[in-house]
């Protein structure tokens, strides 16, 4: 196509292309939000045809702790806290050291590159299933080597704090190749004469660590921090599979409170007001994270 034909093309078409994305955008994000949001605001009951207007009431039950889903709510709410808190520095600094590992020339590296990355692409009930069978308190492998060992066995599934432990481990089994992926291409993209300079100047591995890898890897950094607490946030395959959010209620998450109200109980608009409160919160954590994390320019 000559430059003339360029210039002339239809005033619609960049529109025209653009279009597909737009409507995939409308159709399952924005359509949905809205929507969701318009359920908070009724009795949405799925049993019931009439679907009353209650205004801001839903929110109000998860702030009154005589609403009867004050409690599955904000406990669900502390579980994932707590996951979050214990998950996201292994699954943050084990793949950030797996980059450095698999960014140094050895043999094999696209191998182990591969290796690392692999557990990821499965899906989260083959990843339940596996870590069930590992853990299993009387055929597990674990525990075949703890008794081996002399060792008494452990119940992983059904006691705290090991319930939380099988899945932490099952989690960053699972995790960790996406975010070693990312720090690796940052690594890659990080200019080779820096190191170069720095070792000239004397500066030991650790030094080079601290003063080029790590300002260099600020943005990536930033963008792993913050993807991976959304993600551990919406926690909801590993302990639904592993340990049906027991011993108790002690490893139900906020996602499963939410399934437990909107698909089991069948009202969806308290449902919906709980994943909204969600939503805020990690929006502020997220805020706040990029807030805390940005370069600071000098004065």
């Amino acid at each position: 196509m000559n430059q003339t034909a360029l210039r002339h093309h239809h005033p619609l078409t960049p529109y025209l292309f653009v279009a597909p994305y737009v409507v995939l955008l409308l159709a399952f994000l924005v359509g949905p939000a809205v929507f969701g949001i318009w359920m908070s605001l009724h009795n949405w009951d799925f049993m019931l045809s009439a679907k009353p207007w209650v205004g801001l009431q839903n929110y109000l039950d998860l702030l009154d702790s005589s609403s009867v889903i004050f409690h599955p709510f904000w406990n669900g709410m502390k579980n994932t806290f707590l996951f979050v808190l214990i998950s996201v520095p292994f699954l943050v600094m084990i793949p950030l050291g797996l980059s450095l590992l698999l960014n140094q020339k050895f043999a094999g590296r696209t191998f182990f590159r591969a290796v690392v990355f692999t557990p990821f692409v499965l899906g989260v009930a083959v990843v339940g299933l596996l870590f069930g069978y590992l853990f299993d308190p009387e055929v597990g492998m674990i525990n075949g080597i703890l008794s081996g060992v002399g060792l008494p066995k452990v119940a992983w599934l059904t006691t705290q704090p090991q319930a939380w432990i099988t899945i932490v481990i099952t989690t960053i089994w699972w995790t960790i190749g996406f975010n070693a992926v990312i720090f690796l291409a940052g690594l890659q993209s990080l200019p080779g004469e820096l190191y170069e300079a720095a070792e000239l100047d004397g500066a030991g591995r650790w030094a080079r660590f601290r003063f080029v890898t790590m300002p260099g890897l600020r943005n990536i950094f930033l963008f792993v921090v913050t993807t991976t607490i959304l993600a551990s946030a919406n926690l909801f395959g590993q302990p639904y599979i592993l340990t049906r959010g027991g011993p108790g209620d002690s490893t139900t998450t906020a996602i499963m409170a939410m399934t437990n109200e909107g698909l089991r109980g069948f009202r969806m608009g308290t449902a919906a007001a709980m994943s909204y409160v969600l939503a805020l919160a990690l929006t502020i954590i997220s805020i706040a994270n990029f807030l805390i994390m940005r370069e600071r320019k000098p004065s």
